[in-house]
């Protein structure tokens, strides 16, 4: 009998000029899980994408139990047991656990809400989830709704499931969690493919590795066999040092002082909620948090971009000695006071950069108000794009080319480097290597240290606590908007850190 679950063959897959994929032969078997390496444009997600039918292959074969199939949209793939769940999750908000599992399901029968909450009850039992069918998606963690995507695929009848990122804003013990689940899935035959780039999780949770590199499959690996050093060189195609040197901090001066802050969201609801810390120069300060406990509304009230109720935000300059207070004060007015601050934000087109404005373009952002006349001098930021695209090495036609035509990585590099090239005094950086393969990352770590290394104040907002625990010194731990802890980066483990992460405010 053929053990061969889905079997690719000589998939190709273009986009006018650019070749996602090319000639990929890929197999993956019953009763085990893959995962899927490559460099951030290596064509990972477009070839799952033709196996999930969102794309269909411009050549090639697809062959599910051994027979060939033709996959044109997602609905074929369900019903070749094909299921796909995203890093986004496709959720209604509004809706139940058992609302979203059989909304848009067309099985020829009424919908009866009293056996689907049986059977989600008893997919949920076989596997180990812990799942409420009657609770609304806007009440739950996101581990809770991640749960609720694998089980509708479950419930859909999927024997193959793919898992983009599932662990990207889990928590350690979440994580662990849902490779227990995984493990249960295997062991019952089910076929489980995962993208992701944390290498430390491929090595624990996969039985074989498939590397892709510039849209080529390079080779499939056992896990047994591989370690990082092995599977980073495969998805580069050269050796790569994978270390953070993590010096001390020197000369060590509070750059930074955040007393007593608060701020709540349009509905009146506390986001923020009595904040306090000290960040300092020659230092990375790490803030670790499950997804939407407030990083991003703390970070933006530094910058200027989001009103706090209460407290003070207080920047010492490095040059002048002089103590500015920024609370209520937008991001020109704290440039004029002579603050030498940079932001990568959390959203990368939204806010920082500007889609439909070249790589060029986006570099004079930050320096057009010095324009003497209404030629603006574009030889500087044009320098600065080049030099930017040759040290992180971003994948683009030119520096002419809009931004939005990159891939979400390189996006993410122009932006990193944008702000590291003005020169700062503190440096504030959400989630800056989301979406950037394991080489490219450390490229990214590097650079941070070294505006640490120039004593600058680098904050540094983080989901890879493995990371975080590597590259900082200290690291703030925000749960529901409070702060559950400051700890030191070198005594501490990623267990602490999960366990602050879910820790309730004491009364």
């Amino acid at each position: 009998m053929n053990n061969t679950a889905i079997e690719l063959k000589g998939v190709t897959k273009t986009f006018g000029s650019l070749v996602a994929n090319r000639n990929v032969d890929l197999s993956v078997m019953r009763g085990e899980i893959l995962a899927i390496l490559g460099e951030n444009g290596s064509g990972k997600t477009t070839l799952m994408n033709m196996i999930s039918g969102i794309y269909f292959p411009d050549e090639g074969h697809i062959y599910i139990n051994g027979e060939e199939v033709v996959i044109r949209t997602p609905k074929d793939a369900f019903d070749h047991g094909i299921g796909m769940i995203h890093q986004h999750f496709k959720l209604v908000d509004v809706f139940s656990t058992v609302e979203n599992i059989i909304l848009g399901l067309n099985d020829g029968k009424r919908y009866d809400l009293n056996e689907a909450k049986k059977e989600i009850v008893e997919i949920s039992e076989k596997y180990g989830f812990v799942v409420d069918p009657d609770k609304k998606v806007y009440e739950m963690s996101v581990s809770e709704k991640q749960t609720v995507e694998i089980v509708k695929v479950l419930y859909r009848g999927a024997d193959i499931l793919i898992l983009d990122e599932p662990t990207a804003v889990l928590t350690p013990q979440e994580t662990a969690k849902l490779f227990a689940v995984l493990r249960r899935m295997r062991e019952d035959g089910k076929s489980i493919i995962i993208i992701t780039h944390k290498m430390h999780e491929v090595l624990s949770i996969s039985d074989r590795v498939a590397v892709l590199r510039k849209g080529e499959h390079i080779a499939t690996v056992n896990t047994a066999e591989a370690n990082e050093a092995s599977l980073t060189e495969l998805m580069v195609g050269k050796k790569v040092k994978l270390n953070i040197d993590r010096s001390e901090p020197l000369n060590s001066c509070v750059r930074l002082s955040v007393s007593n802050i608060s701020c709540k969201d349009r509905e009146g609801v506390t986001i923020l909620d009595d904040v306090s810390f000290d960040v300092m120069a020659g230092e990375i300060f790490g803030i670790a948090g499950i997804s939407g406990s407030g990083q991003r509304e703390l970070l933006e009230s530094i910058a200027g971009l989001q009103h706090i109720t209460t407290g003070s935000i207080d920047y010492l300059n490095p040059k002048t000695g002089v103590i500015s207070n920024l609370r209520d004060h937008t991001p020109l007015e704290i440039r004029e006071m002579g603050v030498k601050l940079s932001f990568v934000p959390e959203d990368r087109l939204g806010m920082g950069l500007v889609g439909n404005m070249s790589i060029i373009d986006n570099m004079m952002l930050r320096s057009y108000r010095k324009g003497k006349s209404a030629f603006i001098d574009r030889k500087k930021p044009h320098d600065l794009a080049d030099k930017i695209i040759a040290e992180l090495e971003v994948v683009t036609p030119g520096a002419e080319t809009p931004v939005r035509r990159l891939s979400g990585g390189n996006v993410q590099k122009v932006l990193v480097g944008r702000e590291i090239s003005s020169s700062p005094a503190l440096l504030m950086a959400a989630y800056p290597v989301r979406g950037l393969d394991i080489n490219s990352s450390y490229v990214i770590y590097n650079l941070l240290n070294k505006q640490k290394e120039k004593g600058v104040a680098v904050i540094f907002v983080g989901e890879d606590l493995d990371v975080l625990v590597e590259l900082c010194d200290r690291i703030m731990v925000i749960s529901s908007g409070h702060v559950s802890g400051i700890v030191d980066a070198r005594s501490t483990s990623k267990e602490e850190l999960g366990m602050l992460m879910t820790k309730a405010k004491a009364n």
